[in-house]
């Protein structure tokens, strides 16, 4: 963000804005003091939001397309993570007095790719000037047949714990972005911070887990830490066995270099892969979907009784305790 032109508030909504909102007739162009959806019967409105801060969620230096990408993709993961069909969403900008039309412009494009990649068109929201560090928030509605939504509240003992894609690529990905990796394939240095940049939410998978999962959430915080929040909801304890982790070619890599980055893989943050438990019963359905989204779909532990609820113990391949220093992100 720097020194050219920038156009007024009004401005600024009309040209880069609202071409992001023609899909939705009860937006009005973001011309009026709010937008108007329909509801249809029998359907219910999931309703998430994100804030990202340059400097804490992201590098100041990142592209403004990417940062986009981001965002809405942060708040698509929650939606995937209950289930929900992605509907519309609003956004609110703190500007620093850096920016540009350069930079909007850039930002635009990357909400749009979004949008187009996810289904999702924005209804509303808001911009102000702020003398502190660039801030977004985005907040995302979703549609759902009604008592049809994902909780993290009802995994069950006995329960196998799945997870979608690969772990801890994000993680290792900001990683390299710091230049606190080297030794790696050029090919998989991309790898991880593709993974990084662009977070792929789970979408077509959490529309399909109704019926199979009895609870879901989306791995944001880390492996471990989001295992513990699902394993507090539900009032149960978790076993994770980290061998059974599925990592990319690229983090395997980054683990033989240095062992230390197996524990960065579990308790690292940014994935934004599903993460839900399912009877045993229903492991030959959960088979059939990966292949048929072909993702995987990895099974990497169990839910235990309640006698420690809220405790994830994870194992090596020996069954021994690994005993992580860092469970995941915290925001405080």
């Amino acid at each position: 963000m720097s020194g050219a032109a920038k156009p007024g508030e009004f401005e600024l909504i009309s040209r880069f804005f609202a071409p992001l909102c023609r899909a939705e007739a009860g937006a009005f162009g973001l011309t009026d003091d709010g937008a108007v959806l329909s509801h249809e019967p029998g359907k219910n409105t999931v309703v998430t939001m994100d804030c990202l801060v340059a400097g804490v969620h992201f590098p100041e230096s990142e592209p403004p397309e990417q940062i986009a990408w981001r965002l809405l993709a942060v708040n698509l993961s929650d939606l995937a993570a209950m289930g929900a069909t992605p509907q519309a969403y609003t956004l609110a900008l703190a500007l620093p007095h850096n920016w540009d039309a350069a930079w909007m412009a850039a930002f635009a494009d990357g909400l749009k790719q979004a949008q187009d990649e996810f289904s999702i068109t924005l209804i509303g929201g808001d911009t102000v000037a702020t003398p502190g560090p660039l801030t977004l928030s985005l907040t995302a509605l979703g549609r759902i047949d009604a008592g049809q939504e994902l909780r993290r509240n009802e995994a069950k003992a006995g329960d196998v714990i799945y997870v979608s894609g690969t772990i801890g690529d994000a993680a290792l990905g900001l990683k390299v972005l710091k230049g606190e990796l080297d030794g790696l394939d050029s090919e998989h240095e991309a790898f991880l911070l593709d993974r990084y940049h662009r977070p792929r939410p789970r979408v077509n998978l959490g529309l399909r887990l109704g019926g199979i999962a009895n609870a879901a959430i989306d791995i944001s915080d880390g492996l471990a830490a989001d295992l513990a929040h699902l394993a507090e909801a539900s009032a149960v304890a978790c076993v994770l066995e980290a061998d059974q982790v599925p990592l990319s070619a690229a983090a395997r890599e980054a683990i033989a270099e240095d062992s230390l980055n197996l524990t960065l893989a579990l308790s690292g943050g940014d994935d934004y892969e599903l993460l839900f438990s399912a009877p045993p019963s229903l492991g030959a359905a959960i088979k059939a979907l990966s292949e048929e989204l072909a993702l995987p779909l990895t099974p990497v532990g169990k839910i235990a009784n309640d006698t420690n609820a809220g405790q994830v113990m994870v194992r090596d391949a020996n069954g021994r305790e690994i005993l992580l220093a860092e469970s995941g992100y915290r925001h405080f």
